[in-house]
């Protein structure tokens, strides 16, 4: 029997299960943002769920690509045409199907309200421009080659670190999403793969002293909300700061959840996040509009709950239905778009 924070999934393959978690709990965070914005946008107010979403901003994409840089080190050292397609053809077939599909979805309401030819010119720019919620799996591939592209070059990994910090305090805002965003979030993937033993043993003492732990997320939660709520969380360094603790707290409160069943729905969350982040789209959308234009729940933030949690289970209800199915290519990669053999998962791949 392994170790609270491992398991064996039904393949045979070693999971680290508060990965599985801290990928759970962020990939829910980010549909709840987009559930509580786009019902408020809609409503015209604000509701009660707003609070939780303002208070996660300073880590909720901070620590996605800090868990999927940490697996990073176990692989970099691949062929690049291995790398290339685990890390980039990999997310760039989901991008551009779920592109399509996105666009497809919006098309009548897009046409309508400006014009075809400005529709096609939405498909054609979202090559170089990311289309909608989809700008986190047009990044990752990019991060990747980065990361491995500073390695070959032998450039000091501190160095790196130093000039993504600088990117990330520098707030650059040209207007242009993979740019700004890249600035933004580099140096927390970095830190990931930078770090990941450091993380790992941070992992296995919460682990060995929850109650210390508990302590710890108590005070950190403390200063998170009252740097938030006075406006100071977008100040150099201090971003960078609520960053990197926010990204340590979820990591601390990962390995807690994992230490009982309770919470395993949100594992398997984790476990299909990419699911999750892929499909979310619609069924959020379909149950804002629904309960808006009904008017069977009246408070905005109950309201912003439930289609979060449509968001959630209607997307692995998709998933559930079409896996067996030859419409699979979905959300399982086929074999002709692969460039290199595919082989069984070894270990667990936290961005896939």
């Amino acid at each position: 029997m392994g170790r609270p924070t491992e398991a064996t999934d039904a393949a045979g393959a070693q999971r680290v299960v508060w990965v599985d978690y801290a990928k759970g709990f962020c990939i829910v965070f980010v549909v709840m943002m987009h559930s509580t914005l786009g019902v408020e946008n809609a409503a015209g107010q604000e509701g009660w769920l707003h609070t939780v979403v303002a208070f996660a901003k300073p880590f909720r994409m901070p620590d996605f690509f800090l868990i999927s840089g940490l697996f990073l080190a176990q692989v970099i050292d691949r062929d690049w045409r291995t790398y290339l397609d685990r890390k980039v053809v990999h997310f760039t077939y989901f991008y551009l199907l779920w592109t399509a599909i996105q666009l497809a979805v919006k098309a009548p309401v897009l046409v309508h309200e400006h014009g075809a030819l400005s529709t096609v010119w939405l498909y054609i720019e979202s090559f170089w421009e990311p289309f909608s919620t989809l700008w986190f799996i047009y990044l990752l591939p990019i991060f990747f080659v980065v990361i491995k592209l500073a390695r070959g070059l032998r450039i000091p990994p501190p160095a790196v670190w130093l000039v993504a910090a600088a990117l990330e305090m520098a707030h650059i805002s040209t207007g242009a999403t993979v740019i700004d965003e890249f600035a933004s979030r580099f140096v927390y993937i970095y830190t990931g793969y930078l770090l990941a033993p450091h993380i790992f043993a941070l992992a296995r003492t919460v682990d060995a002293q929850p109650e210390m732990a508990l302590a710890g997320l108590v005070a950190w939660g403390l200063i998170n909300g009252l740097v938030v709520f006075n406006g100071c969380s977008e100040w150099p360094l201090v971003s960078l700061a609520l960053g990197l603790a926010g990204a340590a707290a979820v990591v601390s409160v990962s390995v807690l959840l994992a230490k009982s069943v309770l919470a395993s729905p949100l594992r398997y969350c984790g476990r299909n996040s990419i699911v999750i982040y892929l499909a979310f789209f619609l069924p959020m959308a379909a149950s804002r509009t629904l309960l808006l234009k009904t008017g069977w729940v009246a408070d905005i933030g109950t309201i912003s709950v439930i289609v979060t949690l449509v968001g959630v289970i209607g997307s692995l209800a998709w998933f559930w239905a079409v896996r067996w199915t030859f419409l699979r290519f979905l959300f399982e990669r086929p074999q002709r778009f692969w460039l290199a053999p595919r082989t069984r998962r070894l270990v667990l791949q936290p961005a896939e």
